[in-house]
Formats: C-alpha cells, sequence, structure tokens
C-alpha cells in the first residue's frame, strides 16, 4: 500500500497494489474517485487524479518575479529614507509616471483596488440612499463598496457566455435615484466604456471603469481606465502590476478629484499608498507592456487550441490595436452537462493551476440589493467559469503545450467526470 500527498492537487492519494491489479482511492474536494485498472502501473493516458501521470511538469513561472529593477528602486528608497516619509519622492515619482503612463491629468494613489472603487464612487458625488448599477457577476468588493457609502447596489446581466455589463439591461435599471454605474473588464473581457459613458451622460449618470484586473489594456483606442469618469486600479499581489497591496483612481476631473481629497482627509490620508509600494511600482510600468504582448500571444494560442473544445468554451471577442486584453486571468466555462468541480479537479491533478471564477451576487438578499432582470448569463459565469492564473501566460511553448495537452486529456476523459 501506498501513500501520497499531491502538493499540486491538494489531494491525498492512497494506492493499494495486488500483483494483478492497483486501486486509487483520491480524495479531491468534490469527493472520492475511485477507478481500478488492470496491470501493475497506471495506464498513461489515464487522468492523473484517477492514477496517471500529470500533464504539466513544467515550471510555472513565480508570481512576482525577481525584477531586479524593482530591487534597486526599492533599494533607493531605502537608502535615502524616503520610505519612512508621509509624502516620500516615489509616491510622487509614481503619481507622475502613471499619469504619463495613461495620459491623463489627475491620480489618486490609494491602499487598494476596493478601497479606489469606493473612492471613485464618493468622488462622483454617490450618497446614501442613491443606487449604483453594477454586473450581477462582478468582484465582490465593488458590491461592498456601494454599501459602504451607505447607497443601495442595483444589479443588471452580463453578456451572453461573457463577464462584463451587459449595455442592453442598463436602461432599465435607470430611474430618479441612480447615480453611478460600474463598469468592470473581467478575465481578458473588455467592456464598451465609451457606449455606457454615451447612455450615462444622457440621463447625468458617472462612470466608475474598474480597470483593476486590466492594467496595460486598450479599450476602443485609449488606455482601459481612462473612458469612464473615474478609473480604478488594483496593485494587490496577485496583479499584473503589483506592491503586494495598493490602488489608484484615475479621473479628468477636477471636481471628482476634490471629493476624494475630502473623503480620504482624516487628519491625513487615510488610504495611503505607501512610498516603498510606490517605489516598487514605478518600473513595472517599462516592463507592463512586454509582459501584457507574451499573455495576450499565449491566451491566443490557448483560445485556438480549444476552439473546437466539446468540454470548454472560451470568449469569441474581437482583439485588434484598438482593442487589446490584458489577462489576469484566461476564462473558460464548461458546457452545460457537466459539473465544475470534478472538471477543476480533474485539471488540478494534471497540474494547471486553475480556481472557479467570482460566486456572483445572485443570491444577495434583496434587502440589500434590487435584481434587474433574471441574471440568467451572471448565473452561468458564476456557476460555470474555470480561471487559469496569468503566470502560466508568461511560461515558455513547452509550459503551454503541456497546458494544452492537460486540457484535451481532460476533454477525453470527461466521460469519467460527473454530469449535471
Amino acid at each position: 500500500m501506498l501513500f501520497g500527498f499531491h502538493l499540486k492537487t491538494g489531494c491525498y492519494q492512497l494506492k493499494w497494489l495486488k500483483p494483478d491489479s492497483w486501486t486509487t482511492f483520491l480524495c479531491a474536494p468534490s469527493g472520492i474517485v475511485i477507478e481500478k485498472h488492470p496491470g501493475d502501473k497506471p495506464h498513461t493516458d489515464c487522468l492523473a487524479i484517477q492514477g496517471g501521470p500529470a500533464a504539466v511538469t513544467a515550471e510555472i513561472p513565480a508570481w512576482p518575479p525577481a525584477w531586479p529593477e524593482v530591487a534597486r528602486s526599492v533599494g533607493a528608497a531605502l537608502a535615502d529614507g524616503s520610505w519612512g516619509q508621509y509624502h516620500g519622492r516615489p509616491v510622487q515619482e509614481f503619481t507622475e509616471a502613471f499619469a504619463a503612463y495613461l495620459d491623463v491629468p489627475l491620480v489618486w494613489p490609494c491602499s487598494s483596488g476596493t478601497i479606489a472603487v469606493e473612492l471613485a464612487l464618493r468622488g462622483c458625488g454617490v450618497q446614501p440612499a442613491d443606487e449604483v448599477i453594477l454586473a450581477g457577476y462582478d468582484f465582490p468588493g465593488n458590491f461592498r463598496a456601494v454599501e459602504a457609502i451607505g447607497a443601495r447596489p442595483v444589479l443588471v446581466d452580463v453578456q451572453p457566455a461573457g463577464y462584463v455589463i451587459d449595455l442592453r439591461a442598463l436602461p432599465q435599471a435607470i430611474n430618479e435615484r441612480t447615480r453611478a454605474i460600474i463598469v468592470s473588464h473581467l478575465h481578458g473581457q473588455l467592456a464598451d466604456v465609451a457606449a455606457i459613458v454615451k447612455l450615462a451622460e444622457s440621463r447625468d449618470l458617472s462612470v466608475v471603469e474598474d480597470a483593476c484586473q486590466v492594467p496595460g489594456a486598450i479599450v476602443g483606442g485609449r488606455p482601459a481606465g481612462t473612458t469612464g469618469h473615474a478609473g480604478t486600479f488594483s496593485f494587490g499581489g496577485s496583479k499584473l502590476m503589483t506592491a503586494g497591496r495598493g490602488g489608484a483612481v484615475v479621473t479628468r476631473d477636477e471636481s471628482i478629484m476634490q471629493r476624494m481629497r475630502i473623503a480620504a482627509e482624516r487628519g491625513n490620508d487615510a488610504w495611503p499608498l505607501s512610498a516603498l509600494q510606490a517605489a516598487a511600482l514605478v518600473p513595472q510600468l517599462s516592463t507592463l507592456p512586454g509582459e501584457n504582448r507574451r499573455r495576450l500571444a499565449a491566451a491566443t494560442r490557448l483560445r485556438e487550441a480549444l476552439s473546437q473544445s466539446a468540454l470548454f468554451t472560451t470568449l469569441n471577442d474581437a482583439w485588434d490595436e484598438a482593442w487589446q486584453p490584458a489577462f489576469y486571468k484566461f476564462a473558460l466555462q464548461i458546457t452545460g452537462e457537466f459539473e465544475r468541480q470534478p472538471v477543476l479537479d480533474a485539471l488540478c491533478g494534471e497540474g494547471v493551476p486553475v480556481d472557479s471564477g467570482f460566486r456572483g451576487f445572485m443570491r444577495r438578499s434583496l434587502r440589500r440589493c434590487t435584481v434587474c432582470g433574471t441574471l440568467e448569463h451572471a448565473t452561468r459565469a458564476a456557476e460555470q467559469t474555470i480561471l487559469l492564473h496569468h503566470p502560466c501566460l508568461l511560461g515558455d511553448d513547452p509550459l503551454l503545450d503541456q497546458l494544452i495537452h492537460a486540457f484535451a486529456r481532460v476533454e477525453q476523459g470527461r466521460d469519467r467526470l460527473g454530469r449535471v
């Protein structure tokens, strides 16, 4: 009898060996999978979760990487003492560099992307009892940012087979209490912010463009985060630009900026970006474009490889010079007849670093929010999405080959997985 723990899958494996057969008992998040095969060792075409060898053995790049530019920048802040100052040199340098990178006049650095959304809403004049429209499938912090102000979230659907707010669902959600719309770019899909801003301005509303997942993306010919009345960014530990924590709001409107200053002032800035975080971010403005190009090339190859899949579907949006996504997560959806968790378990067993998407807001109490429509597509996104983390997209060709092989192997073994 053999006992082991799979570091990549988080599963315990027990093998009972006999002269003429072997049995694998694998405790996965979805339950215990039991398979029996003749012979004295596993078949190589068997899924890893059922005892076969894992498809992905190549090293997945670490994130964040050991950027020498970041080490030098942080070291300089430590050496000159600016790291310990309230308004240290690196914060001003980052603010100016980020403004130039995005071609916007005003940047408010802050402590997180979640606080950035709240400050942006306050900057847009959202008050208690106002209503803020957002997608039924979105980052949970956006819902809570609305509630933190005392405003009421109003949920609308996302695009079919997608993740961004559906422009067609907005008119029925707007009323005299509506003050703002949160528009998030998610999982490599870009929202048509210009069209939403046009609708919003016709009704005297503000648009907060959440670009936390997509720094460096191009949306309708403009940098992501710069088309809405305010744009938000996150520099959390796993993000495409990272300082462990941190965020920023950008705008072209001085009145929005002034209201954010007032909201953040608590004797001093209540939610600051630290000098050390700023020092780590400045050099990444130079490395981000090249990394985004590599991720886009890898995502393009993955999308092509999965285009004929009977198990997985991917986004089919057109990408060109005016619409260039950035990939914090590469998204897939499971076709309706299969359960997601067994597929997740199988992919993890193959060494693919995947997880489920957001849970969405469909089950939130109606005491907390208003729901417009059925949220059919948001529900599907919440129940069927699988997300591949972006460091995989920075790997070399052998890693990408193995990832594609892993998806193909799981699809070939789909009849051994759970169906709805």
